[in-house]
């Protein structure tokens, strides 16, 4: 089956064109110059960008015929490795070719060979294969694969993934014979090393110790399906463009690994990086080589000690706090300790756009974005001061009455900050209040002066979101939500709607009878109908930890969980830098057409990306 690239809707193998959504399933467009390029096409053919799906290959001929009892006892010991699906005879390394495929049904070519340094032996190679079939889902990822066609190492990468998903590379195919096996990965040849990070002469301490804390969270996290051996290679330690660390492949144990190993490997980066000031990591060092630390826990404690000498810096004493929160907690696969560093923001992107459905003949819904950035950069320092204000309402009252009253309140909340928002701080809660009493007074003297009564009176819902740097000022009244998405928290709903439904399980009624009432999704408040006693705004202060994106939407798009069944598609790849907002959006508006399509559908995007403060930089204290 073919999965369409726009809805996801599962087409039969012949189909040129989505059945749901019309989309081609065999061309697209190019990101770079906007010319049609086939699916199973390398680059463009006007510009010559990158338009291919393109997989890291790692082949390695097995040193023993495999059968049923090998792959599922010992085979975890084995490393990642590549044959023909349907090869019967041996595999031979040395026969792949670039411009040959690896595969009789001539999906995977060849595009070139990696040097011998990326190979764990001499009976493996690795590659970047293109992928000359990519909407077509392969057998691994569509369960229909059997135990004995599965190398053991790509289980692990699929145990692996839903909890180590920045770190560990996506794996998409994965086969084996008696020959050999094959693993196809996302391919990070060309992430950036961290060891070139390390080398910089800005790397603080705090970033350091916020490395050695990750490669610490993953030995953990590896040590069960014995692939430590993936930390202890300095090539395979990458960072991606938002600096966590992230691993370029899984690398099996061959042999008995230590922490010891782990230290060798933290010697080695102060050795090419010269980072001979930072003392206290030197000590641990010896430390560790003497074999005074051979526990998580004394690492732990000793990686305490490091931040306790830093007291006087009040961003070093944060990540003191946050393992000193961690020290008595077992750390396991399910549960992975996070250090709350204190983060400065690198950039505040955003989006926003309104459709009118496909049913409704007219839009009542409103949004409204203003955004400030300063930014200063030098060779040596990047510094970015950004305020946003985020605005969505939902309007209701029919034509000519719920858009008014959106409009209206997004306009008049806009002019109130536009006076009363101080520069070098996010407002108070009860001048936030103060700013949605006014749009709420402002609806309800116009439905005052024009009669209105009952179902005629113009309401809106409201959802908005203040931005100062790093933090982050939440309001609603109504439905309309707000969701954050993070790579450590994935998708949450920060906003709890305001309807009966909801108000009956606050009460403590069982979800199933408090939304059997026929009433349950009636609203409990509204900007607008009533006057200001009736209405009682929700506000929240968050704190950005983490890349994250915000999403402000009506119910056109939050209606049957939607974010919450397509998150993975639609939302969790615009966490990257390159991913356009703009075209997300566009996505998630088709998306909501073709699933809902009942209502007008309205979302804002808001893209925050942070980095940890440096040390001499003013420190960003958390509030929620």
């Amino acid at each position: 089956m073919l999965i369409c690239p726009q809805c996801q809707f599962e087409n039969p193998n012949n189909n040129k064109f989505c059945q749901q959504c019309g989309t081609s399933l065999t061309h697209k467009f190019c990101a770079e110059c906007g010319t049609t390029v086939a699916l199973n096409q390398e680059r463009c053919q006007k510009c010559n960008a990158l338009t291919g799906k393109i997989y890291f290959a790692i082949a390695q001929q097995l040193q023993q015929p495999l059968t049923t009892a090998t792959v599922t006892e010992t085979t975890v010991q084995t490393a990642v490795t590549i044959v023909d699906k349907t090869a019967d005879s041996d595999f031979a390394p040395q026969q792949l070719t670039v411009g040959a495929f690896l595969d009789q049904q001539q999906r995977y070519q060849i595009l070139d060979i990696q040097p011998a340094s990326e190979s764990v032996n001499q009976t493996e190679v690795c590659l970047r294969v293109l992928d000359c079939q990519p909407l077509q889902v392969s057998p691994l990822l569509a369960g229909a694969a059997t135990v004995t066609e599965i190398p053991a190492i790509a289980q692990t990468y699929l145990t692996l993934q839903a909890q180590l998903h920045q770190t560990l590379p996506a794996i998409y195919d994965a086969w084996q014979s008696d020959g050999g096996q094959i693993v196809l990965i996302e391919d990070r040849s060309d992430w950036q090393p961290m060891i070139a990070l390390w080398q910089e002469d800005n790397t603080s301490l705090l970033q350091i110790l916020h490395w050695l804390h990750e490669m610490l969270q993953l030995w953990v996290v590896l040590e069960p399906c014995q692939c430590r051996q993936s930390l202890l290679k300095l090539n395979n330690l990458r960072v991606d463009e938002d600096g966590v660390l992230a691993l370029q492949r899984l690398y099996a144990e061959e042999t008995e690994v230590t922490l010891q190993d782990l230290g060798q490997i933290w010697f080695e980066l102060f050795q090419a990086s010269q980072q001979t000031q930072f003392i206290a990591i030197v000590e641990l060092l010896n430390e560790l080589q003497s074999s005074k630390l051979q526990t998580i826990d004394a690492l732990r404690s000793r990686l305490e000690a490091i931040a306790a000498v830093q007291d006087q810096s009040e961003s070093t004493n944060i990540v003191q706090d946050s393992l000193a929160e961690i020290k008595d907690t077992q750390i396991s696969a399910e549960n992975m300790p996070t250090v709350l560093l204190p983060m400065t923001l690198s950039s505040l992107e955003d989006a926003g756009s309104t459709d009118v459905g496909r049913q409704r003949e007219h839009n009542e819904d409103f949004f409204g974005i203003a955004t400030t950035i300063n930014k200063q950069d030098t060779p040596s320092d990047h510094q970015l001061q950004a305020r946003g204000l985020y605005i969505l309402c939902d309007g209701m009252g029919g034509h000519a009455g719920g858009e008014v009253a959106s409009k209206l309140a997004v306009h008049a909340i806009k002019e109130y900050f536009e006076t009363h928002w101080e520069p070098e701080k996010l407002p108070e809660e009860t001048t936030i209040r103060e700013a949605v009493q006014l749009a709420n007074q402002a609806i309800y003297e116009l439905n005052q002066h024009e009669a209105r009564s009952g179902v005629g009176r113009m309401g809106t819902t409201l959802v908005m979101a203040l931005i100062h740097n790093t933090k982050v000022a939440v309001a609603h009244v109504g439905d309309s939500r707000l969701y954050r998405l993070s790579r450590q928290r994935e998708l949450e709903q920060i906003t709890t709607d305001h309807e009966v439904g909801q108000r009956e399980i606050l009460r403590g009624v069982e979800p199933e009878i408090a939304y059997g009432r026929p009433d349950a999704y009636q609203l409990t408040q509204a900007l607008g109908p009533r006057e200001a006693s009736y209405v009682n705004p929700d506000v929240q202060f968050l704190e950005l930890h983490e890349d994250t994106l915000l999403i402000l939407t009506s119910d056109g798009l939050s209606d049957n969980n939607l974010l919450e069944h397509h998150w993975h598609t639609h939302l969790e790849p615009l966490l990257r830098s390159e991913a356009s907002l703009e075209q997300g959006l566009a996505n998630l508006i088709d998306l909501a057409n073709h699933c809902n399509g009942h209502d007008n559908i309205t979302a804002i995007l808001i893209r925050a990306k942070v980095h940890p403060t440096s040390d001499d930089s003013e420190p960003t204290m958390p509030l929620a």
